[in-house]
């Protein structure tokens, strides 16, 4: 067979159902499909292709799915910390994006966020925001993979002047986007069950289960969250949403922290998917999601960074090792998230909760080629023992040399080839200081 392109010379971390480690080992990729993954044969040479990339002795693995970001708000990175969610929300986000989110801030947001992302090994997002027809388009130019919703509020929005038309604006910004382009797969995203009344998330979901389409929401990030939805309703955010039909296969929760054992058991009848954000939830105080229980009830739960203004980065692996860290303290047991679990969390199981599970997140032949490559020739990732752990304990985003999207490169040697990232800061300096000075005035 001839290959479009080989990658060899690497610690082959497959991520499949046996959790394959090939200490040396080559990939054929053709037309964007892995075709072959094996071991390398001593003294056999890799096979010919039109692109051969040397791994160097280093670690291949599958891209890393980041389920939960919310791309243009790299805009505000830092823009206000310290401060408890609703604090932060209300009065600093949700009045700095009725103020400064217009087109053109998106679409340099959007850009910046994908190369940070593409510079350290995610290969595939999903999230939500306002203005999603710029994101998308935004994003199809620098060769992410991308789950991405048009964001639903109760209340005026970028781009949505009148609440009433957000789920049918939602539904058209889907329809524009299905099938148009082969890495882009459009959502639609309710905010939270107290941003969005009953008839709204009834809508929103009954339009994404229409289109086959994912639906995102955040639910129970907060202890406040769920004593006022208790103290209004009589109901957990989670039951809440159970009884208006919200919960089932396709959709996905970000947040989770504030459930019990009644809310995971319906999560998992459901088949619900979960995607976990510890260092967003630990930043705003919003507390640990119950992981271990969840994972324990069968649900699928993915790793998310949310966005830059919460995090403040879209390190996946920083992610990881926080996330492995994080519930061993937790929990008082030191194998609580091993290695293992967590990076299927951020690969594999990612791919499952987004419904591209049969497409990405693994090295496996018929998926698509969505790999990534980490220089493990340094100082704090020698020696190497168990990749695994490497990968989880001791590697940083800066550490990916190569990454491959659909078998095209994206980044080769540290470089990312479609983005001008010194463009991208540029105008994102330019557009931050007129935000500094316009809130230096208030």
């Amino acid at each position: 067979m001839d290959f479009d392109a080989v990658i060899h010379n690497g610690i082959l971390v497959t991520v499949d159902n046996r959790m394959r480690v090939i200490e040396k080992g080559w990939i054929g990729i053709q037309e964007g499909v892995i075709r072959a993954i094996e071991a390398t044969p001593p003294g056999i040479p890799p096979p010919a292709a039109g692109l051969t990339i040397d791994a160097g002795g280093g670690i291949v693995m599958p891209g890393l799915v980041n389920t939960h970001t919310h791309l243009p708000m790299s805009l505000f990175r830092g823009l206000a910390d310290d401060l408890p969610l609703m604090t932060w929300l209300n009065d600093h986000i949700f009045p700095a994006e009725a103020r400064f989110i217009r087109p053109e801030a998106v679409r340099w947001g959007t850009r910046l966020s994908c190369a940070e992302m593409l510079l350290s090994g995610t290969t595939c997002c999903c999230g939500g925001y306002f203005l999603e027809d710029v994101v998308a388009q935004a994003v199809s130019e620098t060769g992410l993979r991308a789950v991405l919703a048009q964001g639903v509020i109760d209340f005026p929005a970028p781009g949505i002047s009148e609440p009433s038309q957000n789920v049918s604006h939602a539904r058209r910004y889907a329809e524009k986007w299905a099938g148009r382009n082969d890495l882009i797969t459009p959502s639609i995203f309710c905010h939270s069950p107290y941003t969005c009344g009953d008839d709204t998330l009834k809508a929103a979901k009954a339009s994404a289960d229409d289109l086959g389409l994912l639906f995102q929401i955040h639910v129970a990030e907060t202890r406040f969250e769920r004593d006022q939805a208790i103290a209004k309703k009589g109901l957990s955010p989670v039951v809440h949403l159970d009884r208006l039909g919200i919960l089932d296969d396709r959709t996905l929760m970000s947040h989770c922290v504030w459930v019990d054992e009644a809310d995971t058991a319906i999560m998992a009848k459901r088949k619900c998917a979960v995607s976990h954000c510890p260092e967003s939830n630990m930043k705003l105080a919003s507390g640990i999601a119950p992981v271990p229980e969840m994972l324990k009830t069968g649900i699928t739960v993915s790793l998310g960074t949310d966005g830059c203004a919460s995090n403040n980065n879209l390190d996946m692996f920083g992610e990881m090792g926080t996330a492995a860290r994080l519930h061993k303290v937790a929990t008082g047991d030191p194998t609580a998230l091993d290695a293992a679990t967590v990076i299927k969390m951020a690969t594999s199981d990612g791919a499952r909760s987004i419904g591209l599970g049969n497409h990405i997140g693994s090295l496996e032949t018929g998926k698509q080629a969505d790999i990534i490559v980490l220089d493990t020739c340094a100082p704090h990732l020698t020696p190497l023992y168990h990749p695994e752990s490497h990968i989880v304990y001791a590697a940083g985003g800066g550490d990916v040399r190569h990454v491959l999207v659909a078998g095209r490169p994206v980044v080769r040697d540290r470089q990312i080839l479609f983005v001008n990232v010194d463009e991208v800061m540029n105008r994102v300096n330019d557009m931050s200081r007129e935000i500094r000075s316009a809130l230096k005035k208030d």
